[in-house]
């Protein structure tokens, strides 16, 4: 079956669509490309010269001082690659590899100018988070919201957790969301406004598909109720009855009928189907 397009909320479709019309001939196109690919070069001169990647994170107190590149540059700063004791250009591979596939299928799903607005809002939000955290911040929340929108439109998609295991993105989705939640909630108004303003791009993107989604399983939920109550109610009152002559009863098994012939007096008497046809 083919899977269901999630649109966006209605007045969110609206000023993309706009957006568009005006700015559209400025979207950049295989925006995907570009990061991984930059990732990758960042990484590699990164193990070449130790250190080189700290020239390029975000930095707010260093961005005052003239380093303006930097509210740019942290985007290609690599994930990191520390993982399952493997070496790390091999986990790196997989990693950009995962990247590259959300985002292309992100991009061929909205087009260029929504992926570069996701993206946009993004880098403005960490940016604000920079700002709330007193200065610093990295591509991390960026990367989440990123997966988070891979995990939200193609739920289904099978990955290798641990490099081992299959399991469909829409639960290690859950899971990542399950963190941000338990942050916020344990966090300081800081930390609280800090993520809020890291995950505004899904925010503004999935608000809208989330409201529908709660809204219409309650309704789901009311339609079976009221099913199961019209079907309980439909249902003859059967299973106790007994027959009068062997004792076997319905809810056994045994097939009752009732009986008002002239042997019986006229009177309706349970017998089962064995004695009702001899009796």
């Amino acid at each position: 079956a083919a899977r269901p397009r999630i649109e966006l909320n209605g007045s969110m479709e609206k000023l993309l669509a706009r957006l568009e019309r005006r700015l559209g001939r400025f979207a950049v196109p295989n925006l995907t490309w570009i990061i991984v690919s930059g990732m990758g070069v960042v990484f590699a001169l990164a193990m070449l010269k130790p250190g080189f990647d700290r020239a390029l994170a975000l930095d707010l107190d260093l961005v005052k001082q003239g380093q303006v590149w930097r509210l740019f540059t942290y985007l290609f700063l690599p994930p990191d690659a520390d993982m399952c004791g493997l070496p790390r250009p091999i986990v790196m591979l997989f990693a950009l590899y995962f990247i590259w596939l959300m985002g292309t299928n992100l991009e061929a799903e909205w087009g260029a100018f929504k992926y570069n607005v996701f993206w946009l809002v993004g880098m403005v939000g960490t940016t604000v988070a920079a700002v709330i955290a007193g200065g610093g911040a990295t591509n991390e929340y960026l990367g989440m919201t990123l997966f988070l929108a891979f995990a939200t439109l193609f739920p289904d998609y099978q990955v290798l957790f641990m490099f081992i295991i299959p399991v469909k993105v829409k639960w290690l989705g859950l899971l990542s969301a399950a963190g941000l939640v338990f942050s916020f909630v344990m966090g300081n108004w800081m930390q609280r406004a800090a993520i809020v303003a890291a995950t505004l791009n899904y925010v503004l993107f999935f608000a809208g598909h989330w409201g529908d989604f709660f809204k219409n399983r309650r309704t789901l939920v009311r339609q079976r109720a009221r099913r199961a109550q019209m079907t309980d109610l439909e249902k003859p009152a059967t299973g106790t009855r007994t027959c009068a002559i062997c004792g076997a009863r319905e809810d056994e098994g045994a097939d009752i009928r009732v009986c008002s012939c002239e042997k019986c007096g006229g009177k309706p008497r349970n017998l089962c189907l064995e004695h009702a046809r001899k009796h």
